[in-house]
């Protein structure tokens, strides 16, 4: 058994924890709509079609913010063809994913199914077919209580208050080649600059995202985001991050620690971003929105040819996730919270179906995916302040990372208690962790007052790549550990784990 330390104190805070860390994401992509949150028919559904299973379990998941409406969708949207009497919406051909868009669910339904679920919507504007006038256009139509031609179109809509949309993406990976409307840094940054000017003219408190790079192995990573930010730093308030991993050849262990990439992708986008703010002469620091990321086996999609049809809502990025790939998620999920400080927003894609923790059958039933518990157990348990926590234990070696710590933790802590979230990368060694709690302001041990662990999780299976499904929905699910309970600040954490401490005083 390996042997780790780790010691929690409360002056290491990063930052109060951000509640849009939880955000995810809905793109008009393969069944992530037509299916997953919109079924008219299904037993489940509701006057507006929308299904009552996947609600509840999108409110048990946690989010907060759900960005819309794509993703490679947005570059070739019209948003007029989603609005007003279904029966006289066109059929477009979605050039993005090769499907056909009936364009049944629009804005205005889908703002109404965030306010059902109690989300933030955060829209995307098309910068790729379209352009300025059109994302005003948009925003005018959402925003504006009434009195303009879009605002009172809306009305006529059915929706007589406005959508008070606060956060916009300024388009959607520009740098990549898949990209309808593709352009260079310096092409993108210009009509982002002039979009953003003249979104700001209708309303100065918008909060929008410029493109940065849609990943970090693109060639362009790094220049991008410094010519972007030349162009818009005045503009904008975050530049967005992409990313997304897979277990490549067998390497499970290079696989468990490849947040240490996303470590590494937002630190070199804080500097760049820095050191363009820096060169302007301005105050000003630029946030990320890390609004695409996930576990994605994108070598499977590109294997694929694309078919001569024109399908509605086709079965698409479909994976189904297991052990191993929760424990990555779960890890990536620590990156994103040790980064509060600079990571304003995230949005795990997607929401359902679509590389997803919610799984649906059409017209059945819907379940959780592996993936689904990380995000859920921090949603519900991250609170007050993150804390930056840096265990004392063996690293591996890596192929693609170098050595690499067995451990990765986050911590955060409100008023009454803290939580660790900690991930055991190791694939087949068991960590025996000790806890040092002695900061956090009351003795340790057992007696009145001591801190102890007061509730231990873990999620792990002897197989690390088992999955659920429809018919086993809790096959990987998280299970007690206590392993505490002979003393009350160590713990053994098993090999390829996702693990949630919370500790409290006795």
């Amino acid at each position: 058994m390996l042997q780790a330390q780790l010691t929690i104190d409360p002056a290491h805070r990063v930052a109060p924890v951000r509640r849009r860390t939880f955000g995810t994401f809905v793109e008009h992509l393969g069944r992530c709509v037509y299916t997953g949150i919109y079924e008219p028919g299904h037993p489940t559904a509701d006057e507006e079609g929308f299904r009552g299973d996947v609600l509840a379990l999108t409110r048990e998941l946690g989010v907060s913010t759900v960005r819309y409406p794509g993703g490679n969708f947005v570059s070739g949207y019209r948003w007029e063809d989603g609005i007003g009497p279904r029966e006289q919406r066109p059929r477009r051909l979605d050039l993005a994913w090769h499907s056909t868009e009936t364009n049944e669910i629009g804005i205005d339904e889908f703002i109404r199914w965030t306010r059902v679920a109690g989300l933030e919507p955060m829209m995307a504007v098309n910068l790729g077919t379209r352009g300025v006038q059109e994302a005003v256009d948009l925003l005018e139509y959402c925003n504006i209580p009434s009195g303009t031609a879009l605002s009172d179109l809306r009305i006529a809509n059915g929706a007589k208050d406005p959508h008070d949309i606060r956060m916009w993406c300024l388009g959607n990976e520009m740098d990549g080649p898949w990209q309808i409307g593709h352009k260079t840094a310096l092409e993108y940054g210009r009509i982002a600059a002039e979009t953003a000017r003249a979104m700001r003219m209708v309303d100065p408190s918008l909060e929008l995202v410029a493109c940065g790079s849609s990943g970090s192995s693109m060639p362009t990573f790094g220049t991008w985001e410094a010519t972007v930010l030349e162009e818009t730093y005045d503009l904008v308030d975050h530049i967005s991050c992409h990313a997304y991993y897979e277990e490549k050849d067998g390497d499970l262990a290079g696989f468990l620690a490849c947040a240490s990439d996303m470590e590494h992708f937002i630190s070199t986008v804080v500097s760049t971003a820095d050191q363009v703010g820096a060169k302007l002469g301005s105050r000003k620091k630029i946030s990320v929105s890390f609004d695409e990321w996930n576990v994605w086996y994108l070598s499977r999609v590109q294997a694929a040819e694309p078919g001569q049809d024109w399908p509605v809502a086709p079965p698409l990025l479909e994976d189904h996730y297991h052990l191993a790939d929760a424990v990555a998620f779960g890890s990536l999920l620590i990156t994103l919270l040790r980064h509060s400080d600079r990571v304003a927003a995230a949005c795990m894609a997607q929401l359902v179906n679509v590389i997803a923790p919610i799984m649906t059958e059409p017209g059945g039933r819907a379940w959780r995916q592996t993936t689904f518990h990380p995000f859920a157990q921090a949603a519900r348990h991250a609170k007050g302040d993150v804390v930056r926590v840096e265990p004392v234990c063996p690293t591996y070696e890596t192929a693609e990372f170098g050595a690499v710590p067995v451990l990765h933790a986050v911590a955060t802590r409100d008023e009454t208690e803290t939580t660790l979230f900690v991930v055991n990368r190791s694939t087949a060694e068991p960590v025996e962790l000790e806890l040092d709690a002695g900061a956090l302001g009351a003795g340790t041990g057992t007696g009145t007052g001591a801190v102890r662990i007061v509730e231990a999780t873990t999620l792990t299976h002897e197989d690390v790549y088992a999955r659920n499904t429809a018919d086993d929905p809790d096959r990987v699910a998280p299970r007690p550990n206590t392993s505490h309970r002979s003393d009350p600040l160590r713990i053994v954490l098993p090999p390829v784990s996702w693990n949630v401490i919370r500790l409290s005083r006795a």
